[in-house]
């Protein structure tokens, strides 16, 4: 609920801004204000501001916010001992989309690890005896959950999909991260992400400049 009325009292702004300037300027100067979507889900619009130059102003803000990930998934990779640039790429898709959600490091090592775990960290096209629907970077089942196919194939989207899931676990800082990996992804074995953690850790690293004891603080 604070999201949401944190996106009211935004708009609210937005229609204040774009009625004090002309209608010819509205959706140009309406870009380059700083709306951040709730992950909770949408919101809908209510007000006097004109609807059209609105729902622009609206969109190129959320369409602003939404490149954002892309933006910093760019650059040379670095080179992680026993990863191909496929899987080093892949990782890095993971901690851009967490840090975007504004995600600790560790937070997003947790990512990375789930991937490692779940799939190599590559795009899988087919999931295994236990979840033949599972898909993607993370083996998203195909139970509505964790969106489209082309979703759960995207590793933007499904890791995206991955952090909403792991925002929700509140006392994640206090557990194991193969537990906070567990709640989220439900393996069969608790345990089972604990032998890809300091490898996670390494590569996270690597990809941000922090040191390990920065990504795993708590």
């Amino acid at each position: 609920m604070d999201g949401i009325a944190a996106i009211t009292s935004r708009m609210a702004e937005i229609r204040s801004t774009l009625a004090t300037l002309q209608p010819a300027r509205a959706s140009s100067s309406a870009a380059t204000l700083a709306l951040r979507p709730s992950s909770s889900g949408t919101a809908t619009a209510s007000g006097t501001a004109s609807g059209p130059d609105f729902a622009s102003a609206l969109a190129a803000e959320i369409g602003t916010t939404t490149a954002a990930p892309a933006a910093t998934s760019t650059g040379p990779l670095p080179a992680v001992p026993g990863l191909t640039p496929e899987q080093v790429g892949n990782a890095r898709a993971v901690v851009a989309a967490g840090r975007a959600m504004g995600l600790s490091l560790r937070d997003a090592a947790i990512g990375v690890m789930t991937a490692m775990g779940e799939s190599s960290l590559r795009v899988l096209d087919h999931g295994d005896t236990a979840g033949p629907d599972s898909r993607g970077l993370f083996q998203q089942r195909d139970n509505g959950a964790w969106g489209t196919l082309a979703d759960r194939m995207d590793p933007t989207r499904s890791a995206t999909s991955f952090f909403t899931a792991l925002a929700r676990v509140g006392d994640r800082g206090s557990m194991a991260p193969t537990l906070v990996a567990h709640t989220v992804q439900r393996n069969a074995d608790p345990n089972h992400y604990t032998r890809y953690w300091e490898q996670a850790v390494d590569v996270v690293s690597r990809l941000t400049g922090a040191t390990a004891a920065q990504v795993t603080a708590r």
